[in-house]
């Protein structure tokens, strides 16, 4: 059996960026229910809480930074310290310099009597680390955006060299609490105690390979992190397993929903196949397969029950009129374009007609979206419910930049490429899917789905919920959902290194039994 996602059984949880952690913050302070001093002492006692759980003998070094995480850290260290553990802070700042909340916990605490050392200039206090069984990192909160400056780079990685068990205050200082991006060195923690709720960049980028097992706080404001609008959300089973349209008795091929799908071409049959089995495995009542050439004889041999309408080729391979993909698709309640079409001027030529011609939910993927590199007009004009799902070089090419740009912020990316109409799935480690009022992250997937064509069964596989009347976003959501699954099902099976594409297909009833229940 494949092991079980984490967040498998559990309905939707929530992440919030740093502007959004601040408003709940802001907005229970100021309806009364908690004042900042009592946040950051329920924050102390949390992270106290762990550390003596996970390390209950062994000295403890505190690392306490400049700002509130650093009181935070005080706290802990005066609540350790009170429960009889061997406790040390280190100050990069001094005390005296602390400003509001966080240099009344640090007085708090010399006043119980807890040992320091005063290390904002002089370096001291390194040869403590070699005797330290656990360390608390409170250097940096949700507050920190960019590469940690001197001399809080150097003891980040001195948090690192040593080897000791770490315990991270909110999120691992170095990581952007929103992007999950580390622009320089980064605490990578063995447990993050993360407050009053989770926080997006620890679960995406470097940020979710620092941050080990997370822990949520309750600091006793979830009402109004609850009230905070456009979440991320972070959908599990039970979220999934209500999205998709589950066979009922009545039910027939016809009401099962009829997907066309205008894919491949000489050069590149398997895409055809490949985004045809996602279809069909998904359970669509009708998978029409609009292609060309050998591609159709691919299909045909591959799945006999697909219907495949062969098209007129080009010179050189690919779709040669956009009439004869229009009119082979009028019975299609969602229609797929791209895997494998190429980006031929004819191909983009059918890409066009689809957006400006049919009225239905439209899905582009791959060389769909290639040819529309640098102009997203077209997709962002167009009214009826579309869906793009572009790998990061593909998202890249549409807003004219750089894949690294793209992978700096996932979720912004996103967004760029999304809007009331217009779902984006920006595919890679951590699905980012935005769009129709909604960004959701979708954890499940692995490294066994990182290799060529897998995405094509992802496209064929939101394009039957599409066609069964899942909206855009929720389709998205439960195929990304459900095709991760699959991955991890054949993963099990095959193992992660010789998993191919056209084994994916095979897995996904495997994925649908398991969300189903039996």
């Amino acid at each position: 059996m494949p092991p079980a996602h984490p967040w498998g059984t559990m309905r939707m949880r929530y992440a919030l960026d740093s502007e959004q952690m601040q408003a709940a913050e802001r907005a229970a302070v100021a309806s009364g229910v908690v004042t900042i001093a009592e946040l950051m002492d329920r924050a102390g006692h949390a992270l106290a809480d762990t550390a003596g759980a996970r390390v209950p003998e062994g000295r403890i070094i505190v690392v306490c930074g400049p700002g509130n995480n650093g009181g935070d850290g005080w706290v802990a260290a005066r609540v350790l310290a009170s429960r009889g553990r061997d406790v040390t802070v280190l100050a990069l700042r001094h005390p005296d310099l602390l400003a509001g909340e966080a240099r009344v916990a640090a007085h708090a605490a010399l006043q119980a009597g807890v040992p320091w050392k005063d290390c904002a200039k002089t370096g001291a206090g390194v040869e403590d680390f070699s005797s330290a069984g656990l360390i608390v990192d409170a250097i940096f909160g949700f507050g920190l955006h960019g590469a940690a400056r001197e001399p809080y780079d150097a003891w980040v990685r001195r948090i690192d060299d040593v080897g000791a068990f770490v315990v991270s205050a909110d999120i691992p200082s170095g990581v952007d609490s929103d992007t999950g991006e580390a622009a320089g060195p980064a605490v990578v923690a063995d447990v993050t105690v993360t407050f009053s709720a989770l926080k997006t960049g620890l679960l995406i980028g470097e940020g979710a390979a620092s941050a080990g097992e997370i822990i949520v706080a309750d600091l006793g404001i979830g009402d109004h992190v609850r009230d905070i609008q456009d979440p991320l959300r972070l959908p599990g089973a039970d979220e999934v397993r209500d999205i998709v349209p589950w066979p009922a008795p009545a039910d027939h091929k016809g009401s099962r929903g009829k997907v066309a799908l205008v894919v491949g071409s000489e050069v590149y049959r398997g895409a055809a196949v490949l985004a045809a089995g996602g279809a069909l495995r998904m359970g669509a009542g009708y998978v029409y397969v609009v292609t060309l050439g050998g591609a159709a004889d691919a299909v045909i041999a591959a799945w006999p029950s697909a219907i495949v309408r062969s098209v007129r080729v080009a010179s050189d391979g690919s779709f040669a009129h956009a009439e004869d993909v229009l009119a082979a698709i009028p019975e299609a309640d969602a229609v797929i374009v791209g895997p494998g079409i190429t980006c031929s001027d004819e191909a983009r030529e059918v890409v066009l007609a689809l957006l400006g011609s049919y009225e239905g939910p439209l899905l582009l993927d791959a060389d769909a979206l290639n040819v529309l590199a640098g102009d997203t007009a077209p997709l962002h004009d167009r009214r009826a419910p579309t869906l793009i799902t572009p790998h990061p070089g593909e998202a890249a090419r549409l807003l004219g930049t750089t894949v690294e740009e793209i992978e700096r912020d996932r979720v912004h990316s996103a967004r760029c490429l999304s809007g009331e109409s217009l779902v984006c799935v920006l595919k890679g480690s951590g699905t980012i899917i935005a769009g129709a009022g909604a960004v959701t992250l979708v954890r499940t997937g692995g490294p066994e789905l990182a290799r060529a064509g897998t995405g094509d069964v992802l496209a064929g596989m939101i394009g039957t919920l599409l066609a069964q009347g899942c909206g855009a976003h929720d389709a998205a959501v439960a195929a990304t959902y459900l095709h991760g699954r699959a991955g991890a099902h054949g993963a099990a099976r095959l193992t992660r290194t010789a998993l191919i594409a056209s084994d994916l297909p095979e897995s996904i009833p495997e994925a649908v039994r398991e969300l189903a229940g039996g």
